[in-house]
């Protein structure tokens, strides 16, 4: 081989090497995602209305989210008005459900896992409706909040200089969230 022709060659193999050197001294990345961001992307589900088996029909307004920083998880509370069809009377209250946290690689969005029922109350509704309601409310909550994107991360959240990044770990904190990337390896 000619001189000419090794030296480019070398050359591209140690910037190779040099660049992938640089790629394994990257550290991780965290990108903040305020509260308000979160709450912007639950309260576009809302007004949200459901039928539960012709027995109730449900309408669910004005969803405040909080972050439980303790337990991973975010909360949603809403009002809630139930109205039995065969009654004249509507039921007034509210209820609040929660979901843990998840990545999902597919979307690539911060996704709300496991909903569980934290708190539900409404006014003057007897024992026999209250479990059905309730058992309703268990249901709607698993419609309402499973797998609902809050967060879509941009390409470049997980590339940074020719390096592919990973989710490592989700941090809740009670003004937002921190999102943990580390180099893929």
């Amino acid at each position: 081989m000619k001189l000419k022709t090794i030296v480019p060659m070398a050359t591209a193999f140690v910037l190779a090497l040099m660049l992938s050197a640089c790629a394994s001294l990257l550290g991780p990345r965290n990108v903040d995602i305020p509260l308000s961001r979160l709450q912007e992307a639950v309260a576009r589900k809302f007004p949200f209305d459901y039928r539960y088996l012709e027995l109730f029909d449900m309408h669910l307004a004005n969803p405040q989210v909080s972050l439980q920083p303790d337990s991973n998880r975010i909360l949603t509370s809403m009002d809630a008005a139930v109205t039995p069809p065969f009654l004249k009377q509507k039921w007034q209250g509210n209820f609040a459900i929660s979901g843990q946290l998840k990545f999902d690689p597919a979307r690539n969005a911060l996704v709300l896992a496991q909903p569980r029922m934290e708190r539900f109350a409404l006014d003057g509704v007897d024992s026999p409706y209250a479990n059905r309601i309730a058992r309703a409310a268990s249901e709607l909550a698993e419609q309402l909040i499973g797998e609902v994107p809050l967060y879509t991360f941009a390409p470049d959240d997980l590339r940074y200089g020719g390096t592919r990044f990973s989710l490592s770990k989700i941090t809740t904190k009670r003004d937002g969230l921190v999102v943990t990337f580390e180099p893929a390896r």
